[in-house]
């Protein structure tokens, strides 16, 4: 063979060799390099070069969060209730190398480590804690997870309860104990609503019998002064026509003295306008001693008597 093909050959062979040998970590990702067996670098995100043969990538290890959902566990609670929880468990790897040697199955080991976490706090809650704690669950949980980790170079972010699920009896009971509750509390409402109809109606009924009282007040009040008005204006009615009778009398006896009447006829005028005066209304009439003479000759005039 032509040493010029063999050494082609051997350039293109070495070629191929120093490229393969060209590594591009991408982005979020981290490479695990040995160097004839042990540890030797952790490359980040760019171009590296590795040294052929003696070098090799170990593992590739992502750096975003992952999630894992684990498959439902069986639990026993304080009051020795028996359920399945299945967990979701959020994580990152913060630390390539310690990922790599730290644990031989990292995801294997964190589902375990949450099954028995899981176990043990659960352990210490009755029932009804379990159902009604899910917060306080996960809290516990994400820390003696992290604090669990950390010598794998995994940070636990956030672990969550996904599903609860009691036994099928229990699940009876408690969808009886809910529906008797709701049934309790309409019950309730119902006597509350019926209890505020009847009050409302009390009061309406009270506020039309205060009205109904005001206005029968204010009404007698009006009719009092009306007939207050009335009672003033019918006196002061009297008292004009009283006046204008003597007005005219007097007017009429002046008239008399002015045409030259005589004490006669002065003194009979006078006794008509007494009569007049009484009107029928007053039992007596007191009549001057200077025409009670000249009354004499009518006597029957000197008393009237109403009635």
């Amino acid at each position: 063979m032509d040493p010029l093909v063999i050494l082609l050959i051997i350039a293109i062979v070495i070629l191929c060799i120093l490229v393969s040998c060209i590594k591009i970590v991408p982005q979020a990702n981290a490479y695990i390099i040995e160097r004839l067996g042990g540890y030797q670098a952790t490359w980040g995100v760019g171009m590296h070069f590795k040294v052929p043969i003696i070098d090799r990538i170990a593992k590739r290890v992502p750096l975003k969060e992952q999630v894992v959902d684990f498959a439902p566990q069986p639990v026993i609670t304080k009051d020795n209730v028996t359920m399945r929880i299945d967990t979701v468990v959020f994580f990152q790897i913060t630390d390539p190398k310690l990922f790599a040697y730290g644990v031989e199955n990292p995801l294997m080991a964190i589902e375990n480590l949450t099954a028995t976490t899981l176990r043990n706090i659960i352990g210490d809650l009755e029932l009804d804690d379990t159902l009604t704690s899910r917060e306080t669950i996960n809290t516990k949980m994400r820390a003696s997870l992290d604090v669990a980790t950390d010598p794998w170079g995994i940070k636990v972010n956030r672990v969550e309860l996904k599903n609860i699920i009691p036994p099928a009896a229990i699940q009876d009971a408690m969808e009886k104990q809910m529906k008797a509750e709701r049934e309790r509390r309409e019950a309730i409402l119902i006597a509350e609503g019926e209890k505020k109809s009847t009050i409302l109606v009390a009061e309406g009924k009270k506020a039309e019998a205060i009205l109904a009282a005001e206005a029968e007040k204010e009404a007698q009040i009006l009719r009092a002064e009306a007939n207050k008005e009335a009672t003033i204006r019918e006196a002061e009615g009297q008292a004009e026509a009283i006046l204008a009778v003597q007005k005219a009398n007097a007017d009429g006896i002046r008239f008399i003295k002015e045409a030259g009447a005589d004490e006669s006829v002065i003194k009979l005028k006078s006794l008509e306008a007494f009569a007049k005066a009484a009107d029928g209304k007053a039992t007596k009439i007191i009549i001057p001693s200077e025409i009670q003479g000249f009354a004499g000759m009518a006597k029957s005039v000197v008393e009237t008597v109403k009635e």
